[in-house]
């Protein structure tokens, strides 16, 4: 028995169903410009951009009645003097050859040599090495080979060095645009004036690239060391130096912990001295130790950390009063021209102005100081107790802490005993002479 059975359904097989015939998919033909690979991923969808090549854009449409050839003829140069004809093939449209100049004689390019006289030359280009016939050789050929002075060199009679033509060639030029000048300023942007050929340099620099080739494996490598050692040592003194200099202080608007800004900012001692700061010359002398380290800085940043080098030691409304003083006195902030000199002399207004605030404040304190000795009384200073405290403390017994429930009824019964405001007419007794009480076993 199977599930057939159990079911009741009958046995034989279940019809075979044909399987329908799917039309065939009609084949895209592949695009011209896509590769397979890339249109076997995209599935002929319409590409985001375009795939034409550019080559194809940019080739002009050939019209039908166009008839293209290419003609053996011949062509002059403007560039050669001799009126040589020459041929090559050229395309030709409709029968028609093209017409106009050879079409690389663009390319020929030649220097401009300054041509000078006779009297030019016996007034402003004389020179005992030189002679005229050798300096008219020269331009001869400076303007034969353009200007390439090692073959000038070699093509050059007498024994002159590269450095020696070009030194009389540039000279001459030189002398030759002042003399035509009409004045000096407007020839002071001219190339040969603005940088003019200097002989010693250009045999320098030859003597030490000739050094610099001629150098062996062996005295490279040395080299290489040499100059590694020597950055890794100024690398070293540049770290040292930083962890030496003292940090600028900056002055933010923000309190210490959210203090007091007016009451933290100018503390006083009872003594009317100020608290120990550090030097603001030294502040202002490791300042500009560190601007040099900047090599290239503002000088209105420079006068920012210096000013704030200098007011380190004061406080906020002692800053805010400096500031309120410049303002009364008619003086800006910051410079409007931060020279050097108009900076230097506004870091030293500022410095006088903190230093006669500082000497006010003093003044004010002993003043205030000498007001309270004179009317003797000794509650206004801080840190005074008055008499009657002072006299309490001098008859009060020493009790120690282990026994604060007795110093408790002690203290009870000493006020029993003696009255409000006797401790201050009565005179105390000594000290010595009074005897400590007898407690019970009870206290």
């Amino acid at each position: 028995m199977d599930a057939k059975d159990i079911l009741g359904l009958p046995k034989n097989a279940l019809p075979i169903q044909e399987k329908k015939s799917k039309p065939p998919k009609e084949s895209q033909r592949k695009p011209d410009g896509i590769s397979r690979e890339v249109y076997a991923l995209t599935g002929g969808i319409a590409p985001l951009m375009p795939t034409i090549d550019v080559n194809q854009l940019k080739r002009k449409a050939q019209s039908e009645n166009e008839k293209i050839t290419w003609q053996w003829l011949s062509f002059t140069n403007s560039a050669r003097k001799d009126n040589l004809q020459l041929y090559h093939w050229v395309r030709v449209v409709n029968g028609v050859p093209p017409t106009g100049d050879y079409s690389f004689a663009k390319y020929n390019k030649s220097v401009d040599v300054i041509k000078y006289t006779d009297e030019e030359y016996e007034k402003h280009l004389t020179h005992k090495a030189w002679t005229k016939e050798e300096t008219d050789q020269l331009f001869d050929l400076c303007e034969r080979f353009d200007l390439r002075f090692v073959i000038i060199a070699d093509r050059f009679p007498s024994s002159k060095t590269v450095e020696e033509l070009k030194d009389r060639y540039y000279s001459v030029s030189r002398a030759i645009v002042n003399a035509r000048a009409s004045s000096p300023g407007d020839v002071v942007g001219h190339p040969l004036i603005k940088e003019p050929y200097i002989a010693s340099q250009e045999t320098d620099r030859k003597r030490a690239l000739s050094l610099l080739l001629s150098q062996t494996k062996q005295q490279e490598r040395k080299d290489v060391e040499v100059l590694a050692h020597a950055k890794r040592i100024t690398e070293a003194r540049k770290s040292i130096k930083a962890s030496e200099e003292p940090k600028v202080p900056a002055i933010s608007d923000s309190g210490p912990l959210g203090a007091d800004k007016d009451n933290a900012a100018d503390p006083i001692t009872p003594s009317g001295q100020f608290p120990s700061t550090t030097n603001p010359a030294s502040e202002i002398a490791s300042v500009m130790a560190s601007l040099r380290t900047l090599r290239v800085y503002l000088r209105t940043y420079a006068l920012d950390q210096m000013v704030q080098a200098a007011s380190s030691s004061a406080g906020l409304r002692t800053i805010k009063r400096v500031e309120q003083t410049l303002q009364d006195l008619g003086v800006n902030l910051k410079p409007k021209v931060p020279t050097k000199a108009v900076c230097a002399e506004h870091l030293e207004l500022r410095k006088e102005i903190l230093t006669l605030l500082n000497l006010q404040k003093q003044l004010q304190y002993k003043e205030a100081e000498g007001s309270s000795f004179r009317d003797g009384s000794y509650s206004e200073t801080p840190g005074t107790p008055p008499k009657a405290l002072r006299a309490a403390d001098l008859d009060r017994t020493f009790t120690p802490d282990s026994l604060n429930i007795g110093g408790e009824r002690f203290v009870k019964k000493e006020q029993k005993r003696k009255g409000p405001g006797r401790l201050s007419e009565a005179p105390s007794s000594p000290a010595q002479s009074k005897r400590p009480r007898k407690y019970k076993a009870s206290d």
